[in-house]
């Protein structure tokens, strides 16, 4: 053979070892990757070779390490559905609404409904009001958790109570929470309400819809009021409106104690709400 037939014969081995090698690589892209569990056993199985075991007992071994991963990857998938379950008209009580307890009466009548919630933080917060060293901080707090407790008993109202998840300050895990759930909060927090309406969540302050429910009186109505202290100008008498609202009596500082017929005669609006100003009616 010459020298020439040589040279090609070598170029084809070459050439075919080559498309061989190219073969063999397509193939290794192309297999599927191993699962979790897989990986566990083929790691656990390699482990468990360096330790003079017999092969039967290896695989078993193998097989229980794959179980346990499996295991424990299905828990986590649960606590991740349950954490993001969806939960129905979610209202937010802060601790604020909590104390206050009107929240109460007004679900009772149906002002307010769907699922009341609670986060551990709130509760965190009552618990450490209702040991406060101060008298009426200490009672307003223990009133507060049992009327919250009765609130929870109460047929036909849903409460939930849900953990913080991270640790922040709890009205920025209110508004979070809110936001995230879709839901409403319901607080007497002036702050709280304003930086949930910043964040786009919707927040009902139960002050400012006091003073939306107080008497829309014009100047010329007539009320009849007792009159129950002196008021700061000469000869003013306080009375006050079965809503709350404040009336100022003209010349009824005489009259305390006396129920009577006055006209409004000028309103002042203050952030605290409306001042009615009146004047003593003649009685017929």
């Amino acid at each position: 053979m010459n020298d020439k037939s040589k040279i090609k014969n070598k170029k084809s081995k070459i050439t075919a070892k080559q498309g061989k090698n190219t073969a063999k690589k397509i193939r290794v892209k192309t297999e599927v990757h191993p699962s979790g569990v897989e990986v566990a056993k083929t790691v656990g199985s390699e482990v468990l070779q360096n330790i003079m075991l017999p092969p039967r007992v290896i695989r078993q071994i193998a097989d229980e390490v794959g179980k346990a991963v499996t295991k424990r990857i299905s828990i986590r998938r649960n606590k991740t559905r349950k954490s993001n379950k969806k939960i129905d008209n979610p209202v937010f009580l802060d601790t604020s609404a909590i104390i206050d307890m009107r929240v109460f009466d007004l679900a009772k009548i149906g002002a307010f409904y769907g699922n009341f919630i609670v986060l551990d933080g709130v509760l965190s917060e009552l618990k450490n009001i209702a040991d406060s060293k101060d008298a009426l901080k200490k009672e307003r707090g223990r009133r507060a958790m049992d009327g919250l407790e009765k609130f929870k008993k109460t047929r036909g109202i849903k409460v939930k109570i849900l953990p913080d998840e991270v640790e922040k300050p709890v009205d920025e895990l209110i508004i979070d929470h809110a936001k995230k759930y879709r839901g409403r909060i319901i607080t007497c927090d002036y702050n709280l309400a304003k930086k949930a309406k910043i964040s786009n969540v919707t927040a009902i302050d139960l002050y400012e819809m006091t003073n939306i429910l107080k008497t829309q009186a014009l100047p010329g109505e007539e009320f009849f009021v007792k009159i129950v202290q002196e008021g700061k100008g000469l000869g003013q008498g306080v009375g006050y409106l079965p809503d709350g609202t404040m009336l100022v009596v003209e010349q009824g500082r005489t009259l305390l104690g006396k129920t009577v017929k006055v006209e409004v005669s000028r309103i002042i609006q203050t952030d605290a709400g409306k001042i009615l100003f009146s004047k003593l009616k003649p009685a017929n």
